[in-house]
């Protein structure tokens, strides 16, 4: 038995990337998952999968930019399990452009999904968690929130955000909830396929290319996270490439 058998997880940006493989590893180690993400028929086809090898699942389309989504979310956790143990905020987006390029709907987009989604999530989950004397927020962060580079500025900004939005919470937490923020590194995921300027979109699918670390990495990090004892926080985990600098 694991520290993950029989738990209830719900995680959004379910539906690929690293969403996709903590969907996938949790069920593995017994866990009862609420998948969310916007893109129906994939969420549809993973919880498909993950019931025809033995495990369970349940989806709803999730956009973590409406509250009532994340609300929503959470309800399915407690009618279908009775309770959430713990809520993994990966939806995110990265459409990055130096700030020269003025794609303004594209840095409003960040802070509505990375920044507002977070937020969304821990308003529908904090109640729960507090009624029931337990639970656990996991969020993906980056390695964006350590280190600014060109191109960058408006996703390290809502990156640097939820570290500070995550850790504010861990303090608030009390000694019955777990905060943990993970921060993946170059991961090899559509990532780069956000951006819509040619020359940032090429370097960052060359950098993935050559040094990118699997997303099911970083799915082992978050399960490390629940595993442990409740009395045992994992504050923050930082998992990258070797190759990155």
């Amino acid at each position: 038995m694991s520290g993950i058998d029989g738990k209830v997880v719900a995680i959004t940006g379910a539906s690929s990337g690293i969403g996709e493989a903590t969907a996938l590893l949790l069920a593995e180690r017994g866990a009862q998952l609420v998948l969310g993400a916007r893109r129906s028929e994939r969420l549809e086809e993973l919880v498909a999968g993950i019931e025809a090898a033995g495990g369970t699942a349940v989806q709803a389309r999730t956009d973590v930019t409406r509250r009532d989504d994340l609300h929503a979310l959470v309800a399915l956790a407690s009618a279908r399990f009775g309770r959430l143990d713990v809520l993994v905020s990966n939806a995110g987006v990265g459409p990055i452009s130096p700030l020269d390029d003025l794609r303004v709907d594209e840095w409003d987009a960040m802070v509505d999904v990375n920044v507002k989604g977070v937020l969304h999530g821990i308003a529908a989950a904090l109640p729960v968690f507090r009624a029931q004397g337990s639970g656990q927020f996991i969020t993906t962060a980056s390695t964006a929130a350590f280190r600014v580079v060109p191109a960058m500025a408006v996703y390290a900004g809502t990156k640097f955000a939820v570290r500070a939005l995550c850790e504010g919470l861990r303090q608030e937490a009390g000694d019955s909830l777990r905060v943990t923020t993970v921060s993946p590194g170059v991961t090899d995921t559509d990532f780069a396929e956000a951006s819509t300027n040619d020359d940032v979109r090429a370097a960052i699918a060359g950098m993935r290319d050559r040094i990118a670390i699997p997303p099911e990495a970083i799915a082992r990090a978050i399960a490390y996270a629940i595993e442990q004892p409740a009395n045992v926080d994992v504050s923050e985990i930082v998992v990258r490439p070797t190759a990155q600098s």
